[in-house]
């Protein structure tokens, strides 16, 4: 497997000072995250993130990403776009994005629960997606469904209703084990055999059940809270093991929205767990 990091996880830094400190402690790669957001000091994940790359005038910005990752030493794992899978135009321009970067592949959101009637938001999403394979098949690049929380994709279940029948090599999955933990947890292994080959890209990160308050009746309410690597509820050995027995030899990204410790050094103890964590499960498998 190849490691990277996704840079909504890595505010603090410029995209260069991301690099730098990527390569430097052995990642593989970088997933960039694309999109406008708003200004916020200091900054955050999702605001003011200094390690974003914008929407607007993303075009002028890719010969200094490229450049900068290259000369790095890292490779592009993908793009990490928030454009919407219904607004072709900015989908057009991710898509090709991708492909001038050699990104490979890049994601497209999905409506969120909420925002109209189930099953008709399925039956539209399904046909941007049919328009999205094709241009992205124009661009020799794959379109990513990220099993989110929140959205009419939540599980390998729901991702194979929406995709099933499209070319894989186009549209694919991102498999995220965090969010899953949220909401639409299956076995992992259950999952990856259903998806087969739209298993595409996988995300790891950590969550925490815990107890935030009291419901009306009395009985505790509970919230999921980002956690480290090392102590959310997601079993990653087992998460990784059965990647293995699946065959699953691609990227693997990292996004740790958890503050319990300083970023680089927990971007540096991410590297070093799940390598750890990988070669346990490698060594268990060949002795079998």
């Amino acid at each position: 497997m190849r490691w990277s990091v996704f840079t909504a996880s890595t505010p603090d830094w410029t995209p260069e000072e991301t690099v730098g400190q990527l390569a430097a402690q052995g990642w593989d790669g970088v997933e960039w995250r694309v999109t406008d957001q708003e200004p916020a000091r200091p900054p955050g994940f999702w605001a003011g993130n200094r390690a974003t790359v914008p929407l607007t005038g993303l075009e002028g910005e890719l010969t200094r990403i490229a450049t900068i990752t290259r000369e790095a030493g890292l490779a592009l794992s993908g793009l990490g776009a928030y454009v919407p899978a219904a607004d072709h135009g900015n989908v057009e321009r991710v898509l090709a994005a991708a492909a001038a970067l050699g990104a490979e592949r890049v994601r497209v959101t999905m409506p969120q629960l909420g925002s109209g009637d189930y099953r008709e938001l399925m039956a539209g999403t399904r046909r941007d997606l049919a328009w999205i394979a094709g241009r992205a098949a124009e661009h020799g690049v794959t379109a990513l469904v990220e099993l989110h929380h929140g959205t009419i994709v939540a599980s390998a279940s729901a991702a194979m209703r929406l995709l099933d029948g499209l070319p894989p090599e186009h549209a694919g999955v991102i498999h995220d084990i965090g969010n899953l933990t949220i909401e639409g947890f299956e076995d992992p292994l259950a999952g990856f055999q259903l998806l087969g080959p739209y298993l595409a890209h996988v995300h790891v990160k950590n969550v925490a059940w815990r107890v935030s308050g009291t419901r009306d009746d009395g009985g505790p309410r509970w919230s999921a809270e980002w956690a480290p690597l090392r102590e959310g509820q997601a079993d990653l050995a087992a998460y990784l093991g059965a990647l293995r027995r699946v065959g699953y030899d691609g990227w693997v990204t990292v996004e740790d929205f958890s503050t319990a410790v300083p970023l680089a050094q927990r971007t540096r103890d991410n590297l070093a767990y799940l390598r750890a964590l990988d070669l346990r499960v490698r060594a268990e498998k060949a002795g079998r």
